[in-house]
């Protein structure tokens, strides 16, 4: 950020020197708070604004910062930087198209503009415009050789693709450009197996013992480590590395299992005035009609999507957040619950779905913990199909702490006690869920979908009302975009003893899955 005052009415050079000195070293409550001392006194100045926006993200301040970006934007629409943070917060607060007008007002502004341009890639890859989002990240690339953030998002975005090799690729050039990049490092650490302690383990290693690392930057070394370790087959330090990485994720989520437990028995107590405002199905035939596939994270309900969108009928979708961004509201009874809120959750869910079905019979929503809002799900949508999958649960407990989650709702996985509380409630809202609905929910079972594939895979598919297809056995095949944590587990044939990978730290746990 350059310091520019324009006229008397600006504050000093100094104070504006010690504001950006306080931003530069980190210190965003003390920026924040001179930068609204001066803009007291100088209501109109830019900088200040532009800085307190920046600051108050950094605080988490989301909307508040909002408000300063705005601002900024309003009183220097020239200001490229300024148009670039408006879009980052945007994009922070998941208005991903708002965030592309502006990362695209930037790069007009300042055509070389490397950092907006990885960030426009950012939001398209949200938006699933994957092609132009390539497109982005190439152009900050050209624009930038060694920029490794770019390289690495890149590599994000061809392993959903299923351009694996691609990704190793981009993977490795972003820490060859930048050896300390511990999320690259984490990344290319999940692409590979580790058959020696090569020349990445050893940089891992070496960044682990740096002083100087961020916390944040530890935790994905950490899981990088673990993995590299477990190819190792030194199961004792990927445990230890694993644990490490958990407690220091949790540490910076700060996350507390009573928020979950309140929020599981807001739903159910909110279950009643649903049910008595259910939708009724000769009324509400949909087209596409929605196929909810729900289970614990990591459970296998990724393999069963690939499944499913084998099938020409199917649209496979992945992990949406429409239930949640308008329904959660209802399904805790903290809006208003009655035929018209139903009704309009409905039309806008469908809406979403129709957008994106490309034409298809039959779309799949495979966020998993849509478990949670089962109850406002089948009310609003009569001729919906909901696939349960359950997996072995101490395979699905591991699974899970052994994953760094990106993106939010995965926050009780940082701990063996939280999964295991976690567990317990969705256990527990599942037998709610099943005396309500007990034909409206299929069981699927991992272990024997792994075991007896094309028997269980048939009947899956004739519980959707869907006629045969053999695609539907060879889900390594769908070359669909995959943005899970299962991204290459699907690239794979059907693997069958995954259920058993978590006995190889059985004598690490003290006995935390043995009532399983």
């Amino acid at each position: 950020m350059e310091i520019e005052p324009k006229n008397r009415l600006n504050p000093s050079h100094e104070r504006l020197s010690i504001l950006l000195n306080y931003y530069q070293a980190g210190q965003y409550v003390e920026a924040e708070t001179l930068a609204k001392s001066i803009i007291q006194l100088s209501p109109n100045h830019q900088f200040s604004w532009k800085v307190l926006g920046a600051s108050l993200k950094q605080n988490g301040k989301n909307i508040e910062a909002l408000t300063a970006m705005k601002k900024s934007v309003e009183l220097a629409p020239k200001d490229s930087e300024a148009h670039n943070n408006l879009g980052v917060t945007l994009e922070g607060l998941g208005r991903l198209k708002e965030a592309e007008v502006s990362y695209r007002k930037a790069v007009k502004l300042k055509s070389d503009y490397v950092e907006a341009y990885n960030n426009l890639g950012n939001a398209l890859k949200e938006l699933g415009r994957l092609e132009e989002a390539e497109e982005s990240y190439r152009k900050a690339i050209k624009l930038k050789f060694d920029y490794a953030e770019a390289h690495n998002n890149l590599g994000n975005l061809e392993k959903e693709l299923g351009k694996l090799d691609n990704a190793k690729s981009s993977y490795l050039q972003a820490v060859t450009l930048k050896p300390d990049y511990a999320e690259a490092h984490r990344h290319l650490a999940l692409m590979k197996k580790f058959k020696f302690k090569d020349e990445q383990y050893l940089k891992m290693r070496e960044l682990y013992f740096d002083d100087n690392i961020s916390k944040e930057q530890l935790c994905h070394i950490n899981f990088g480590l673990a993995k590299a370790c477990e190819d190792l087959e030194d199961y004792e330090q990927a445990f230890n590395h694993y644990n490490e990485g958990n407690k220091l994720r949790k540490k910076l989520l700060k996350y507390d299992i009573s928020y979950d437990i309140r929020l599981f028995n807001q739903i159910k107590l909110g279950y009643d005035k649903i049910y008595k405002n259910s939708l009724e199905p000769s009324q509400y035939l949909v087209y596409p009609n929605p196929i909810f596939i729900v289970g614990m994270p990591r459970s296998g309900t990724t393999l069963v999507e690939q499944i499913i969108s084998s099938h020409p009928k199917v649209k496979g979708a992945g992990e949406l957040n429409f239930a949640e961004k308008f329904g959660r509201e209802i399904a805790t009874g903290t809006s208003e619950v009655n035929q018209k809120t139903i009704i309009d959750f409905h039309n806008k869910y469908l809406i979403k779905l129709k957008n994106i079905s490309d034409g298809k019979s039959f779309i799949t929503d495979k966020m998993p913990l849509n478990f949670r809002f089962l109850g406002l799900l089948i009310s609003s949508f009569p001729s919906c199909k909901i696939i349960h999958v359950k997996r072995n649960s101490a395979a699905v407990c591991w699974a899970n702490y052994k994953q760094l989650f990106i993106k939010h709702n995965n926050e009780y996985s940082y701990s063996i006690d939280d999964i295991l509380n976690y567990h317990k409630l969705y256990e527990n809202i599942m037998e709610f869920w099943f005396k309500n609905f007990s034909k409206r929910i299929y069981n699927l079972n991992y272990e024997l979908l792994t075991t007896n594939q094309e028997n269980e895979i048939r009947k899956l598919i004739s519980y959707i009302g869907l006629d045969w297809d053999e695609k539907c056995l060879s889900p390594q095949n769908n070359k669909r975009v995959v943005a899970t944590a299962s991204s290459l587990q699907i690239r794979e044939k059907i693997y069958q003893d995954s259920s058993q990978q978590w006995k190889k730290y059985q004598k690490y746990l003290n006995g935390a899955f043995d009532n399983f």
